[in-house]
């Protein structure tokens, strides 16, 4: 076998692993030639986005470079996963919640432009996403859906809500788990009630350690700062 490797400095050892271990078995065939580049993996993560009637015409219209301007334009879709938070639902029948601050909302028209910003996934655990109830956040999801659009960090209860995006199925063959928990304040899931992952600190952690048993790497979204 013939292994020709282009590798940047500085990958972590457990990735080093990964390969000798994919080495080891491609060597079975003594004859296979292997060309091997690797690169560094650009993963994006925006913070909370939430359209404004100052932009809704862009969103609607897709106009995705004049709403982001060239140079972000260039270094969002240049990246191999894109995520945000997306802080409100996507909902036009508006029942806002009583809580103190804005109760904000994406109009359905609005929200169109959100498929053509091509998020991997978006993140939904924030403290907004319950401002219209528990029909806001379905409707968040099921617009999202209609777009192929995976959500994660919020859901139907705490269960589903505290789920981690995994990204498997890279070139690499390594595992990423993103995992989102928000701060206690109108928008956190229950047992039997929709809502946001919180952060919890008797549990998070537990989360995350029990996650890294199946996961190699665990990116961790926290929203607070109340």
């Amino acid at each position: 076998m013939i292994l020709i490797l282009d590798i940047v400095p500085n990958i972590d050892s457990h990735f080093i692993k990964k390969l000798l271990s994919f080495i080891n078995y491609y060597s079975l065939n003594k004859h296979k030639i292997i060309f091997l580049r690797l690169k560094m993996i650009n993963i994006l993560f925006a913070g909370d986005l939430v359209p404004t009637p100052s932009n809704y015409k862009l969103f609607i219209e897709q106009n995705i470079e004049d709403l982001l301007g060239e140079k972000l334009y260039n270094i969002w879709y240049k990246s191999d996963y894109r995520f945000f938070n997306l802080e409100a639902p996507i909902f036009d029948f508006l029942s806002p919640i009583s809580k103190c601050g804005p109760n904000l909302s994406i109009p359905k028209d609005v929200g169109i432009g959100l498929y053509a910003l091509s998020p991997t996934a978006v993140c939904l655990a924030n403290n907004h996403i319950l401002d219209h109830g528990a029909k806001g956040l379905r409707s968040t999801i099921k617009q999202l859906s209609a777009f192929n659009i995976s959500t994660f960090g919020a859901g139907e209860n705490i269960l589903i809500a505290k789920n981690p995006y995994i990204i498997k199925n890279n070139i690499y063959g390594i595992s990423m788990g993103i995992y989102a928990c928000a701060e206690h304040e109108f928008s956190i899931a229950g047992v039997n009630k929709p809502g946001a992952n919180p952060f919890d600190p008797l549990e998070t952690f537990d989360h995350i350690h029990e996650m890294k048993k199946i996961l190699d790497f665990i990116i961790v979204l926290y929203h607070g700062g109340h």
